[in-house]
């Protein structure tokens, strides 16, 4: 494991490569999204069902709509050179108070997502392993050939129909909040429950066969045939030898998930009513809320940058032969 002193040094580096990229994202964001035909004020004319001209030039007005686009460009970046997202046309408030509102949620259902999903993976990939060519490694295969193969919202709506209509022991949609303390953290789990299998199958599966062919090219390594000769059993062998190196790949490919976790949280929030990011980008989306979309984007960017930065400390972690920022 690295010093903190030289753990600190790589944040720290990694933070200034990322000012070039973020900047990128910026502009590219910004300009795609005005190629978009109409904004926030043809969607509000649209919901009133009746609008005069000059109310939503009004309108536009009062959101700086009616200016250039590059004039619209320089004035979110000086918007974020002051730490701020803007306004949203649409309900009229702070863009950081809309993405503040709703990014823990988000944030829980995906890490719930990612705990669930390599727990299982690394259970399911490890005993395909270890029983490579018997009735538990093919009858797993089928199973995870499936969940690979599923699509988040066929997978939320059968759910739904499953354990919500059918059964009626958990809760279709919303984030619960129903009594306080105890009581209001177990309800809230509850409408945590299918949300959160929806958007892990399919990473379960993804993750359960990188295990079991990491596990398997491992096996073959020199080192874990001294291991045999050293006289450990199996047991010992695979789970302090084989699993341990075969887990490296597992760290990078799930940091490189996390931007389609996020994405994919897009669809399960949509399909449980759940009130995160995903859903709040969707009714952007609709809105044509591109102030709420941008911050979004941007949000989503550091949280990947961020998670890319902590899987090269973990990876260093596990392989004390990794030394971060060579």
């Amino acid at each position: 494991m690295p010093d903190r002193g030289r753990i600190a040094r790589y944040i720290i580096l990694r933070l200034l490569q990322a000012v070039p990229t973020l900047a990128g994202i910026v502009v590219l964001n910004f300009f795609i999204l005005k190629l978009a035909p109409g904004d926030a004020v043809d969607a509000l004319a649209a919901d009133m069902g009746a609008a005069t001209a000059e109310t939503m030039a009004a309108m536009r007005a009062r959101f700086g709509l009616d200016q250039t686009v590059l004039h619209q460009f320089w004035v979110y970046l000086q918007n974020l050179m002051h730490l701020s997202l803007g306004i949203s046309p649409r309900y009229d408030i702070p863009v950081s108070t809309l993405i503040g509102g709703r990014i823990t949620a988000t944030l829980v259902l995906m890490l719930s997502a990612l705990i669930w999903a390599l727990g299982l993976g690394v259970l399911c990939g490890a005993l395909m392993a270890a029983r490579v060519g018997r009735w538990q490694d093919r009858l797993l295969w089928f199973f995870i050939q499936i969940l690979y193969s599923v699509p988040f919202f066929w997978v939320g709506l059968l759910l739904i129909v499953l354990f919500s209509v059918k059964l009626n022991i958990l809760p279709s949609g919303g984030i619960g909040g129903e009594g306080t303390g105890l009581l209001a953290l177990l309800d809230d789990l509850r409408y945590l429950i299918l949300p959160t299998v929806t958007l892990s199958l399919f990473y379960i599966a993804v993750y359960s066969r990188l295990v079991r062919s990491a596990m398997l090219e491992v096996s073959g390594q020199d080192y874990v045939r001294t291991a045999y000769a050293k006289g450990l059993s199996q047991r010992e062998v695979y789970w302090r030898h084989v699993l341990r190196n075969a887990l490296m790949p597992l760290t990078t490919i799930s940091g490189m998930h996390f931007g389609g976790i996020l994405g994919g949280a897009v669809v399960v929030e949509t399909v449980f009513n759940w009130p995160g990011l995903g859903r709040l980008a969707y009714d952007a989306i609709m809105g044509r809320d591109y102030n709420v979309l941008l911050g979004i984007l941007l949000i989503s960017s550091l949280l990947v940058l961020a998670t890319n930065v902590l899987v090269d400390v973990i990876q260093a972690w596990l392989d004390p032969r990794i030394e971060l920022g060579r």
